[in-house]
């Protein structure tokens, strides 16, 4: 089971034998994968084309391109909303040390530098794996000492790539 928003309302997303439900109703869809991250949907007659664009695996977040439009959705899952229950969501904004690549990829972008104070979510760089651009976003509040890469370096898994004080 998993929960997002949409249009400003809560849905809840579950993947039943039987197919996927929004809100504990049944979504009839039919779904072609079109590439690897570009998808053909029908549901309820009306054709939609849609793409993703990243996927943020720090804030569980998805970039989706629908019929032109870009949309965010970040999903929690049963573990987020036990967490937010237990009023212990605000944890992940506690002051982090340091950010390291989730992936073996390219460094095509740097959006900070020694000095910015940044906030969880603020965008920090942008790392190119397996054809698609992942955006990495701070996973705390913190202010950047250091930046140990730099446009065009290849990087590993697990790698340092931003300092914080």
């Amino acid at each position: 089971m998993y929960q997002t928003t949409l249009n400003e309302q809560p849905v809840s997303i579950d993947f039943t034998p039987t197919g996927p439900t929004l809100n504990g109703e049944s979504f009839a869809w039919d779904l072609i994968k079109l590439s690897d991250r570009t998808f053909h949907i029908l549901h309820n007659d009306r054709s939609y084309t849609a793409e993703v664009l990243a996927i943020h695996s720090d804030d569980k977040t998805v970039e989706l391109k629908i019929n032109g439009h870009i949309h965010q959705v970040q999903l929690k899952d049963r573990f987020d909303l036990l967490l937010e229950k237990m009023g212990m969501a605000s944890a992940a904004g506690a002051k982090v040390n340091d950010l390291k690549a989730p992936m073996p990829g390219l460094i095509v972008g740097i959006s900070v530098q020694p000095g910015d104070t940044v906030n969880k979510g603020d965008s920090l760089l942008i790392l190119e794996a397996m054809k698609m651009e992942n955006n990495l976003k701070a996973p705390g509040n913190g202010t950047v000492k250091s930046i140990r890469v730099v446009k065009g370096d290849r990087v590993e898994k697990g790698q340092v790539l931003i300092d914080f004080s």
